[in-house]
């Protein structure tokens, strides 16, 4: 059960930070032995990061949509995240090469990933009457008033609300 701060929030970051989509799609369900490895490979990166929060990634969240399962994660710079992938002692690369020697080019499961940079003032998020999700588990979670009130302010700009929300 979840515990939703009442209100509407915003996610504040002053620094530049970087959103990965990390995934799998599954193509053939009953090559199990195949594709079980790879999905199985995602939870204990993702536990690993978070013992380990001078690695930089802030916050991940697994989603599933089958045949695909995907994981959003929050970074503090391409540099960590490349650093990550690129560590010998850490799960990612080990995996990656089982990855590569065990299916290579087959058709049983495809791997994906998404890296933005998103600089301040070029995001916007809002959260009413959620738990901390997304964004707001990375970065800085604030009331969504004044400059933060609606969309155009959270990116900078300057209008009135479409529609008045309770405070």
């Amino acid at each position: 059960m979840s515990n939703p701060f009442i209100g509407r929030y915003a996610a504040l970051s002053d620094e530049p930070f970087i959103v990965f989509l990390v995934g799998v799609t599954v193509h053939q369900p009953l090559a199990i032995r195949h594709w079980l490895p790879v999905v199985a490979a995602m939870p204990p990166m993702i536990r690993e990061l978070e013992a380990r929060p001078e690695k930089g990634m802030m916050s991940a969240r697994l989603f599933f949509s089958l045949p695909s399962i995907m994981a959003v994660q929050y970074w503090r710079s391409f540099d960590h995240l490349e650093a990550f992938a690129r560590a010998a002692d850490d799960l990612h690369l080990p995996a990656w090469k089982r990855f590569n020697q065990a299916v290579g080019k087959s058709t049983i499961v495809g791997v994906f990933h998404e890296t933005y940079l998103i600089k301040p003032d070029s995001y916007e998020a809002i959260y009413v009457n959620m738990e901390r999700f997304g964004l707001a588990r990375a970065v800085e979670h604030v009331p969504a008033t004044g400059k933060r009130l609606t969309a155009r302010r959270r990116l900078g700009g300057d209008n009135e609300p479409a529609v008045i929300t309770p405070e």
